[in-house]
């Protein structure tokens, strides 16, 4: 009797608290039928394009208060620190906004490794970086038309790798930039924590708005912090120069580097997928 009670206590405890949803499948046509999809792609697509909009004209405006043939005061403006809280802050309320309908990704990094993850299908992922690229470009288009003169004359807010830093400077900034916000990621939404920690309440964009916040803080100075390609592609369509395009690819092979070490850590290091996975199997195999 004493032993059926203790093992009915440490089934009780060691009962798994939390649920992992399943993967998402490769390929999911189904969701080419469902309105709740495409509510999603548009969700994107219009965060993206009021995250560009508010960021870029941040950027602008930083540059104009500053601008020593307007008599601009160097140390006015909000500085790099009122960018980053820009970036952050816009992060924050848009992942807010959206999360419960499109998951509130914004990136196309961040995509990535949730599509490395198996949180979404290839189409969803695909047709989520068209909405999110598509959704920068008119965000920039809108700061363009809006304050074209302005625009011009402050670089329109481009990701170009800054003087005195070589390419794989550059690089390595956008590669660790990214990680540190796809690991936030995954670590605000991981249903282990959520279930594990569930009397410390933590609203999950908030940690992604700080990641992005921390990032720009340190690589603003080195290629003006892209970990974004939407964000650098549609700044470079708009103002459509040759260093903008030159610098392009870092914005690009940097944030899905970063994206892909982020996922594969989380994923099977600190989840032990692999192991799971392999114990999953060995246990059918004996069934």
């Amino acid at each position: 009797m004493g032993k059926d009670v203790e093992v009915a206590e440490t089934s009780e405890f060691s009962a798994k608290d939390y649920h992992d949803p399943p993967p998402a499948p490769l390929i999911d046509l189904d969701e080419l039928t469902k309105w709740s999809f495409y509510r999603a792609l548009i969700a994107e697509f219009i965060a993206t394009l009021l995250f560009l909009y508010i960021t870029v004209l941040t950027v602008i405006g930083y540059k104009s208060q500053i601008d020593p043939n307007r008599n601009g005061d160097q140390c006015g403006g909000v500085g790099i620190l009122g960018i980053a809280w820009a970036f952050g802050g816009m992060i924050f309320i848009l992942v807010y906004c959206t999360a419960g309908i499109s998951g509130g990704h914004i990136n196309p990094a961040v995509t990535f490794g949730l599509f490395l993850a198996r949180k979404v299908s290839l189409i969803r992922a695909l047709l989520y970086m068209v909405a999110q690229c598509l959704g920068a470009i008119c965000g920039v288009g809108l700061v363009k038309g809006f304050q074209k003169a302005y625009y011009v004359r402050y670089g329109g807010g481009a990701n170009v790798l800054a003087d005195g830093y070589n390419k794989g400077t550059g690089l390595g900034a956008e590669i660790i930039g990214t990680f540190v916000l796809v690991y936030t990621v995954f670590s605000a939404t991981d249903p282990k924590r959520s279930a594990r920690d569930s009397h410390v309440p933590v609203l999950a964009p908030l940690p992604i708005g700080f990641a992005v916040f921390m990032v720009h803080l340190c690589t603003i100075p080195i290629t003006g912090t892209g970990i974004n390609p939407a964000r650098s592609f549609g700044a470079a369509v708009i103002y459509n120069k040759a260093k903008a395009w030159d610098d392009q690819w870092i914005f690009w092979v940097g944030p899905f580097i970063g994206a892909f070490a982020a996922a594969i850590y989380h994923q099977f290091v600190l989840r032990a997928s692999s192991i799971k996975a392999l114990g999953s199997f060995r246990s059918n195999a004996n069934n």
